[in-house]
């Protein structure tokens, strides 16, 4: 009987602690976690899936400066993590030469800027069960140079603009773009302003990805897509003063450092 108390104690104290997170925990990192499949799980106080084989994930905003608070709970037990944010620092970068219409659009084009803002606004608001975001990403071109990385100030033509949320991949106009992940297709649009030929991908618990700048769009929205599929072309669309491609990761509104699921 003793024998068989111990073994219960020990088996109920591995099923209550055990949980592992991939990622480090900075601003705007991406969060891969584990914990057991019945677990429900908060993220500051925010009810998250998770999968049926116990993966879950969240992100960090750019700016964030508080602490994050993890609530695991089980039947039997509720755990509560605190995790401390490290802040980044992030470049400067500046863009002259664009044409004075793309750094302050005119009153016109008001109306369509916030249509598109909307379109995308509603895509990355969609909570699906696929659980794709738990698996390796690849890159979505081959042969790259970066000219842009996340976090960066932006200051057009000498006005200091928002910051940066991607990765631009600078390669010749036509090449082929890449699925990064499975997922599902819940934008794609040809030309949107600043953006110009747009894709964003579901993959999951609020995870998506999205490519801007798009010469070529080969996939359509509702089609499924696999890892390596290609989706379309680089481009030089919507706003952007070369050919190049502009990724996106987000964490619903959550804009996050696509380098945090490619690295």
């Amino acid at each position: 009987m003793r024998i068989f108390l111990v073994l219960f104690f020990i088996l109920k104290f591995q099923y209550l602690s055990a949980v592992e997170f991939l990622g480090k925990f900075e601003q705007g990192a991406f969060i891969l976690g584990k914990t057991n499949p019945s677990s429900k799980v908060k993220i500051d106080n925010r009810n998250i899936r998770v999968s049926k084989d116990g993966y879950f994930a969240f992100g960090l905003d750019r700016d964030r400066k508080n602490n994050v608070l993890i609530i695991i709970k089980t039947d039997v037990e509720t755990k509560k993590i605190e995790k401390k944010v490290l802040k980044r620092e992030y470049k400067i970068q500046r863009i002259d030469g664009l044409p004075s219409k793309q750094v302050t659009p005119p009153p016109e084009v008001y109306e369509r800027i916030k249509k598109d803002n909307v379109l995308i606004g509603k895509a990355r608001s969609i909570d699906t069960a696929y659980d794709f975001f738990k698996d390796k990403f690849i890159y979505p071109i081959d042969k790259y140079i970066i000219t842009g990385v996340y976090g960066s100030q932006r200051i057009l033509n000498g006005k200091p603009r928002r910051p940066h949320y991607g990765i631009d991949f600078h390669a010749p106009e036509g090449t082929p773009v890449k699925a990064m992940m499975d997922g599902e297709v819940t934008l794609s649009e040809s030309d949107m302003y600043f953006t110009g030929g747009t894709i964003i991908f579901d993959h999951g618990h609020g995870i998506s990805t999205l490519y801007m700048h798009m010469k070529d769009i080969n996939v359509e929205v509702g089609q499924k897509v696999k890892k390596g599929q290609i989706v379309g072309t680089l481009g030089q669309s919507g706003r952007a003063t070369g050919p190049h491609l502009d990724i996106r990761l987000n964490w619903f509104d959550i804009k996050l450092d696509p380098a945090s699921i490619l690295n």
